[in-house]
């Protein structure tokens, strides 16, 4: 193993139980063979790790025992396993949170985020980026330019969830698309869609305070759904035909469903959000008779290469709205959880705040 002065223990952030939060003394990982150990600059706080932190559990995804939290995350190597070949000690790096087996179909298909034994960071029982140091392989980790921040590499992550819907509904440019909910994923979206080439991006939300940071990253016409139906000016926008793609990004029912009808003939839908319940009704003679192709969206493969790439061209620094220590990562969860009006995306900061 190949490394500098280490210290022997780190402090991580621990969920005790849902709305419990304790600031742990761990020992720092080793690392050997294909190992990178990463010192942790920037973790972006998820709706996943939301609902962890208030409920306990994601649909079959339940915590059982005490978890740390925290998969949207970049930093710096700081020690390399003697397998490792792609990366040095004080790289910078972005780091994918999920790690497959290589071995299953899936993963031979290149479609390694279906793996059945994929371990990914945060998802119970595996623990996840609230940490100072944090062991991972080194195939999962991507090298970020020196103008690319932390808190921006750690946004690849929900950005490349935009990247994957764009990529599976065959989105073309030129294309005209909607975007239904402006959470975090549903905003970086916005930036994926605009990326491939889409010139007209329809967005819609509760939120002014979302509305308004989706047109500042390419949106061109912004619907608050309080102000009535989407639908009928989603129609007049596009000239009564409707958009060639729809996402639906809020895990909503009644946002699914505006969705589905926001679709011209012929067109595509891609669900990204995942609804709390598991049956939601559907206008099935609508799919027939429109030929709609529907895609269901979970997480991403082989994006993060591209989302670098697109970030250098690409801002997402105007999403970030709060910044805490990982001292306050409790706090960091609150303020995710309970702020919605003023809260874009929340940043927690394990090895202290970066200057500039």
């Amino acid at each position: 193993m190949n490394q500098h002065e280490l210290p022997a223990v780190m402090k991580a952030a621990v969920m005790n139980k849902p709305f419990e939060i304790e600031i742990k003394e761990m020992d720092v990982p080793g690392v050997q063979g294909d190992e990178v150990l990463v010192k942790v600059m920037a973790v972006g706080v998820c709706g996943s790790d939301i609902h962890y932190y208030e409920h306990g559990r994601i649909g079959r995804y339940v915590v059982e025992k005490p978890i740390i939290l925290g998969h949207e995350c970049a930093g710096i190597v700081v020690a390399i396993g003697e397998k490792v070949t792609k990366f040095k000690i004080g790289d910078r790096v972005a780091i994918e949170p999920g790690i497959t087996c290589g071995k299953c179909e899936y993963c031979k298909q290149g479609r390694y985020n279906l793996c059945p034994d994929v371990e990914f960071l945060a998802t119970p029982p595996i623990d996840g980026a609230f940490v100072q140091y944090l062991k991972h392989r080194e195939d999962f980790l991507f090298p970020i330019p020196d103008e690319l921040s932390f808190e921006e590499a750690a946004l690849v992550e929900p950005f490349s969830v935009g990247i994957h819907a764009s990529k599976r509904s065959q989105l073309q440019p030129g294309s005209s698309v909607a975007i239904m909910g402006m959470g975090p994923v549903g905003l970086t979206a916005v930036a994926a869609v605009k990326a491939f080439g889409a010139s007209n991006i329809i967005v819609t939300d509760l939120e002014a305070n979302r509305l308004e940071a989706a047109k500042r990253l390419g949106a061109t016409h912004a619907i608050n759904i309080a102000n009535g139906d989407p639908n009928e000016q989603i129609l007049q926008i596009t000239n009564g035909k409707g958009v060639d793609v729809a996402f639906e990004t809020a895990g909503n029912p009644h946002a699914l469903r505006s969705a589905l009808k926001a679709v011209k003939r012929g067109g595509k839908l891609a669900i990204v959000g995942l609804p709390p319940q598991d049956e939601i009704a559907l206008n099935v003679p609508l799919i027939a008779d429109n030929e709609l192709d529907i895609f269901g969206i979970f997480r991403y493969a082989n994006t993060y290469s591209q989302g670098i790439e697109f970030l250098k061209t690409t801002d997402l620094t105007s999403l970030i709205t709060d910044k805490f220590v990982l001292e306050e990562t409790k706090e960091a969860l609150e303020r995710a959880r309970v702020n919605k009006k003023e809260s874009l995306k929340v940043i927690v900061y394990p090895n202290g705040y970066i200057e500039g």
